[in-house]
């Protein structure tokens, strides 16, 4: 399902080039769950956001369902993510001027889901978090592990092939973390691909395969 083959990502100055990730070299099947840990700086951010084609790698090619997406145009690229890749990020990325409903219904709008259904999908994520009172408030309105539970709820809702997970347990207290991932487990189960960030070695015993990063580099 991905393929990064020989991706560097650096920052070019006058003088020299700062590597951010180097050489990294990853097949990730269809239906894995995959754990990246590694020390703060060691590239795991830019990692996902090069696998979650919010960023470009600077050299070496990806492939995504066996598509060269070192290739694809910005439409391109912008209707597979819209399509297929969900992300939890790790600072919510809530939109303050929504409620929790319309927080939750955003990527479906996207997508061109009807009304009738994104009603539903929407009612559904608010009964499985336990939101359903909280669906008219604002992320202002909200605890840090409400907003953290919306966002989960937004990237799922959809159902993508693909889930990005940065941190999706920083903000919870450890058993709302516990329900989160065994949720993310389920999820994996039921056929969903998923790649998590985290620092927690307990949830990162949640995912079927650890990969560990330092210095922008895979540890062998």
């Amino acid at each position: 399902m991905i393929h990064l083959k020989d991706v560097d990502k650096f920052i070019e100055s006058k003088y020299q080039r700062t590597f951010i990730l180097k050489s990294i070299d990853l097949k990730i099947e269809q239906g894995e769950f995959v754990s990246i840990m590694g020390p703060s700086g060691s590239g795991k951010s830019t990692l996902m956001n090069i696998i979650g084609m919010l960023d470009k790698p600077s050299q070496g090619e990806y492939y995504f369902m066996d598509e060269p997406v070192h290739l694809f145009s910005e439409r391109k690229t912008s209707k597979i993510h819209k399509e297929h890749i969900g992300f939890i990020f790790q600072a919510y990325h809530l939109i303050d001027e929504l409620n929790v409903y319309e927080n939750i219904e955003t990527p479906l709008l996207y997508r061109g889901v009807k009304r009738k259904e994104r009603a539903s999908m929407v009612a559904e994520m608010l009964d499985r978090f336990n939101m359903v009172a909280k669906r008219d408030l604002f992320p202002e309105q909200l605890s840090g592990g409400q907003q953290q539970l919306v966002g989960v709820a937004r990237a799922i809702v959809g159902k993508p092939k693909l889930l990005l997970a940065d941190e999706p347990t920083g903000n919870l207290h450890s058993s709302q973390g516990e329900e989160v991932m065994e949720l993310l487990q389920q999820l994996n189960k039921d056929g969903m691909t998923i790649i998590q960030v985290t620092h927690n070695e307990k949830f990162a015993e949640y995912g079927t395969r650890l990969i560990e990063l330092e210095d922008g580099a895979m540890k062998k």
